[in-house]
């Protein structure tokens, strides 16, 4: 029986506890809110969570030290954006042998940095200790006990076998990846597709259309993903076209949903003040735009989601742009 702690109790942090709950660990869940915390340790549900009853091996905690300097095993599963500050007021009672692993998706505005370059910086930690856990799925199944895949990506095999066996049952099956930059880039960058899924989605496309996008948008992935490093081989994988896929189709998807609502004329910040939880992919577009400077990677259905989303520029028109594009080959030579 292992020590888990749980930054973040939202939907997939949440369903992850239950997992290595209902696999026989302690978890120590801490949440930023006091409040939801009592409630959520009171009621023992989670009120987006239809039929999920928190196991007993699951503790509430505010205190952060309480929740932290105990633990094994470290599940960071805050909005991306806020991954840097959490680290930086839990450096102090996380302890060095301690693996993290990093569910949180998303690229770093400004210093374009992955989730996982962020908690080794923000901890001063070893990034063997540090694993992310990618894959094509939504918290809702998982608690449904869904048969789901994940992959346990790290550039250390002992790190990311351990991980695969915490997490893993006979609903849950996780496979191992050492390229962490790979699986990230595919995990997060997936997001950006999504809207665009769901902008089409909005306008009233049909599966044609939807198709070619999904295709086109795991080509812009995998290029970027190459430029930076990364093997190509891992966007065919579970957090490349796997997580694609069910971001894209899935009426789960908070990025496919944002999209879909401004495909219907709505704007951006209405929907977001009325979205109750973080479509991470509207951040993670502008530091999509930025990485496709820096790595001169020509990314137009990225670029068509930057303009729509903060140039405000017409959906349909985008389109009809990406469509009239110079033709060319469909991959081009090395």
């Amino acid at each position: 029986m292992a020590n888990i702690s749980l930054l973040g109790c939202g939907t997939w942090g949440s369903a992850l506890a239950q997992v290595v709950a209902e696999n026989g660990h302690r978890v120590t869940a801490w949440h930023y809110k006091k409040d939801v915390l009592e409630i959520r340790a009171s009621s023992r549900k989670h009120p987006r969570l239809k039929g999920l009853m928190f196991h007993d091996n699951i503790h509430f905690e505010h205190d952060l030290a309480a929740s932290l300097t105990k633990a094994e095993c470290i599940i960071v599963a805050v909005p991306s954006h806020a991954v840097r500050k959490i680290m930086a007021q839990s450096k102090p009672f996380i302890p060095k042998k301690a693996v993290i692993v990093n569910v949180a998706k998303g690229i770093e505005n400004d210093t374009l940095k992955t989730m996982s370059e962020v908690i080794a910086i923000s901890l001063n930690h070893d990034m063997n200790k540090i694993v992310s856990l990618y894959g094509p799925s939504h918290a809702e199944e998982v608690v449904a006990n869904f048969p789901t895949t994940l992959v346990s990506a790290s550039s250390s095999e002992k790190s990311a076998t351990y991980v695969q066996k915490l997490f893993s049952s006979d609903t849950l099956r996780v496979y191992r990846n050492h390229d962490i930059r790979g699986v990230e880039l595919g995990g997060s960058l997936k997001n950006v597709i999504a809207i665009a899924a769901g902008i089409c989605d909005g306008i009233g496309f049909g599966d044609n259309t939807k198709a070619a996008l999904l295709t086109r948008g795991i080509n812009e992935i995998t290029r970027l993903g190459i430029a930076m490093g990364a093997i190509s081989e891992t966007f065919s994988g579970l957090s490349g076209v796997g997580d694609l896929i069910v971001t894209c189709y899935s009426r789960h998807s908070r990025n496919r949903f944002v999209g879909e609502e401004i495909g219907k004329g709505k704007p951006l910040d209405l929907i977001l003040d009325k979205l109750e939880m973080v479509a991470e992919g509207v951040k993670t577009t502008k530091s999509v735009r930025d990485l496709s400077i820096k790595y001169h990677v020509e990314m137009p259905i990225s670029e068509g989601v930057f303009q729509i989303l903060f140039n405000k520029k017409d959906p349909k028109e985008m389109v009809t742009s990406l469509m009239t594009r110079d033709l060319t080959h469909e991959r081009k030579k090395p």
